[in-house]
């Protein structure tokens, strides 16, 4: 069964969709089969694939206000192994309309377990808020991945989210667990970015990932060009720090299976 991954921070501008998209390419590089759902409207990690958002028949929007199942809403996209759900700008309503929805906190949870079975790693982009939809992929997630900007003001909005997962957690879903905070636009030349890494770890310990992500431009400019960093330049520190990245979690993931 496949691990759902929620990649969430209500704080925007901190590498939420750059990490979803480089990330799930990463892992399907490693042989994982790997879906990746944009559960964001600005659709950016739909783009950033290749895939244009008018040229889908269906996206995330029918699957959680038209009950469409995900098997059949889901694309191919140019890399081996990544399926994406896309997303378009009329998810900006589906809040509104899930409102009256029975469960309607747990309707991507419902929808995910259909196909579950199908993916080693389903991953969900989240958009820069704590909206119902936000909501809707922390229930559904086995675990989150919180990307932090190297920058002062990135760790302040850390505590509002982590208290939204310790509701979501004893509410909604007991089993979600802090994957791990990463690091992203890291430059190590900066003390400031250095101290920002200390403080994460001395707070967090072993939920920080040891693989930080740096400032690349090559991972900036391949959005514009729908490839990942793997694609667009193989040897660019962008594409190298998220196989890392990939190689980390499945290590742990692996370790873990190992104890059970």
């Amino acid at each position: 069964m496949g691990k759902t991954i929620a990649i969430a921070n209500q704080k925007g501008g901190v590498g939420k969709t750059t990490t979803a998209i480089n990330l799930a390419a990463s892992l399907a590089a490693n042989k994982k089969k790997v879906l990746l759902i944009d559960a964001d409207p600005q659709a950016n990690a739909t783009s950033g694939l290749g895939v244009d958002p008018k040229q889908m028949t269906s996206s995330i929007y029918e699957c959680l206000v038209d009950d469409y199942p995900l098997r059949g809403a889901e694309v191919h996209t140019c890399v081996d192994g990544l399926d994406l759900i896309g997303s378009r700008i009329d998810l900006v309503g589906a809040e509104l309309e899930l409102i009256n929805k029975t469960n309607r906190e747990k309707v991507l949870g419902d929808a995910i377990a259909q196909i579950k079975d199908a993916y080693d790693y389903i991953l969900v982009d989240c958009s820069p808020s704590l909206g119902l939809i936000t909501v809707n992929a922390l229930t559904a997630a086995d675990s989150v991945i919180i990307p932090v900007q190297a920058e002062y003001f990135a760790l302040e909005g850390i505590s509002k989210l982590l208290n939204t997962i310790r509701i979501i957690k004893s509410k909604l879903n007991p089993v979600l667990k802090i994957e791990g905070f990463l690091l992203t636009m890291y430059d190590a030349r900066l003390r400031l970015a250095n101290q920002i890494y200390e403080e994460l770890k001395s707070h967090f310990g072993q939920m920080v990932f040891n693989t930080v992500i740096p400032r690349n431009i090559r991972l900036s400019e391949a959005p514009s060009h729908g490839l990942p960093a793997l694609l667009y330049d193989p040897a660019s520190r962008g594409a190298t720090s998220h196989l890392q990245l990939a190689k980390e979690l499945i290590a742990k993931d692996r370790k873990k299976a190992d104890k059970r």
